[in-house]
This record gives C-alpha cells, sequence and structure tokens, in this order.
C-alpha cells in the first residue's frame, strides 16, 4: 500500500495532527501545550506536504489523491500548488534568475526583516505559476484541472464551515495553524537558499543536520534534495553523508535554532555571526 514503510510515520502524523484539532474543537478546548504540540504538528504538515508531492506516500492513485485534499486543509493551501512553483520552477532554477522563490528580490543582504518579509513576498510571486499551471491543465487536462480546483473548493468549505460553527475556534485552530505552517515551511526555504551560491553544483543550499530532523523527516538536508529530488525523505541523511564532504563547511549548519539566533539576533551586534554571500564573492571573481 505505501511506497516506504518509514512513511507509516507520515500517516501517524496526519492522524495525530487530526486527532488533535478533533480534540481541541470538541472535547479539550484550548490547552496552552496542546496548542504548541499542534502548532508544531502544523508545521510538520507542510514538510509532509512537499515530500508526498516529490514522492507520492502510497501506490494506489486514488489513495494519493485522498491523501492530497487531506493535507490541503491543514496545510492551509492546495497541495498540488508545489508542482507548479516548486517541482516546475524552484527545483528546475534553484534560486537563479526567473525563479519565483529567489532570496535576493529585494536586497542581498541577510537579516532578520527580510527573513520575516520573505513568506509574503515569495507567496505574492507563486500566484502566477499557480495561475499559469491551472490554465494549462484547463485546456489539456481537465481531469487533472478538476482535482486542482476541486482542492480549492475543498479547503474554502472547510475554512467556511469552521468559521460558521464557530469562528473563534475556526481562527484559533485551523486559519491560524494553517498561516504559522505557511510562513515555517516558507522561512526554510529562506534559510536553506540565503547567501549560497545558486550557481554551484554543491554550495548552492545550506544543510541543518540536528535533532530537528527526527521530528521534521529530514527537511534540513538540502543540497542532496536538489541533487535528487525523487530520493525518499527516509535515505537523504545516508545521501548527505556521501556528499557532505564537498559542501562548504559553511553551508552545513548543526543547529537550526542557533542560526536563527546566531545569525538574525545577535549578528547585528557581533559582525563575527554575519553570513557571507557566497553569490556576491562569485559574481565579483567573475569580473576581475
Amino acid at each position: 500500500m505505501l511506497r516506504f514503510a518509514a512513511d507509516w510515520r507520515t500517516v501517524g502524523y496526519m492522524v495525530v495532527t487530526t486527532a488533535v484539532f478533533i480534540l481541541q474543537w470538541t472535547v479539550v478546548g484550548f490547552h496552552p501545550a496542546l496548542y504548541v504540540f499542534y502548532l508544531f504538528l502544523s508545521i510538520a504538515v507542510t514538510v509532509i506536504a512537499h515530500n508526498h508531492n516529490h514522492l507520492p506516500m502510497f501506490k494506489s492513485p486514488m489513495m494519493n489523491s485522498v491523501v492530497d485534499y487531506w493535507l490541503t486543509v491543514f496545510y492551509g493551501f492546495p497541495a498540488f500548488a508545489w508542482i507548479p512553483t516548486h517541482n516546475m520552477n524552484h527545483h528546475r532554477l534553484n534560486n537563479k534568475e526567473g525563479d519565483y522563490t529567489i532570496t535576493y528580490r529585494l536586497t542581498e543582504n541577510n537579516t532578520l526583516l527580510m527573513l520575516l518579509l520573505y513568506p509574503t513576498m515569495s507567496s505574492y510571486f507563486q500566484q502566477k505559476p499557480i495561475r499559469d499551471y491551472l490554465k494549462n491543465l484547463w485546456r489539456g487536462d481537465r481531469r487533472k484541472w478538476a482535482l486542482a480546483a476541486g482542492q480549492y473548493a475543498f479547503l474554502g468549505i472547510w475554512i467556511a464551515a469552521f468559521l460558521i460553527l464557530d469562528w473563534q475556534k475556526a481562527l484559533l485552530y485551523v486559519i491560524v495553524p494553517q498561516q504559522i505552517g505557511l510562513f515555517a515551511v516558507l522561512v526554510f526555504n529562506y534559510v536553506q537558499h540565503v547567501h549560497a551560491d545558486e550557481e554551484s553544483q554543491w554550495n548552492h543550499s545550506r544543510n541543518f543536520t540536528g535533532w530537528l530532523n527526527l521530528l521534521l523527516f529530514n527537511n534540513g538536508y538540502h543540497t542532496v534534495h536538489h541533487d535528487r529530488a525523487g530520493t525518499h525523505w527516509s535515505k537523504t541523511p545516508e545521501a548527505h553523508a556521501v556528499v557532505a564532504s564537498k559542501i562548504d563547511p559553511s553551508l552545513i549548519e548543526r543547529s537550526f535554532w542557533w542560526y536563527i539566533l546566531r545569525v538574525y539576533f545577535l549578528a547585528p551586534f557581533v559582525p563575527k555571526f554575519r553570513t557571507h554571500s557566497m553569490r556576491l564573492a562569485r559574481m565579483e571573481r567573475s569580473t576581475m
């Protein structure tokens, strides 16, 4: 049924996410510790949506379509959107010009302000490839168009129904978690590419090798993900180990949270904690 046994963990995350949502809405109500756990699960769902997009979990196309809809309501955006924005654009261009998710659209600076602005800016520019993709499906494959458009409809009905039932609960348990997840997954993309060298074979991405990979399906191993996007998430630590010596050490971070603290909060006061753009360094070398 599943392509990889490791995805029983993925299914487990989705079941727990659904169960926690139901418990909060019907029985438990707001409990700070449970809610924080639920927000973490909402972030994990975005990673699951990414992984499922690259390598669908099930052997059955019908089951994968069901998962797409299941993910959509907790992800907060139609799951199909990964195809035009991520597979067809980001993985093809990998932060080069033309990538709708480029990290240097406004500035080359890697600052807290840019970290906070990037998710909204990136989301805005990703709408064009989604619209174009839907137009192409309408012209060429109405069945796929219906499945994609249906995700929009299902998500809209999901949100509207809970807003009607109890708008305050809906904000707390539906909309806020969705937005937290969407924001977080774009932050991940930003920190994985900012100040790397998009033209380099091995230095195009920043990697995080610490314990968060145990919780977020090895999402930190980003170089090998771009090198072999079809590799299952459970196999990426081994793939990373093979190529780690080829990656500049400054692009291999042990701790995601230490990176965030160091680069975005301490670096303005401690210059040695600032990152340096490999992209700009390459461009400067090319003009010499």
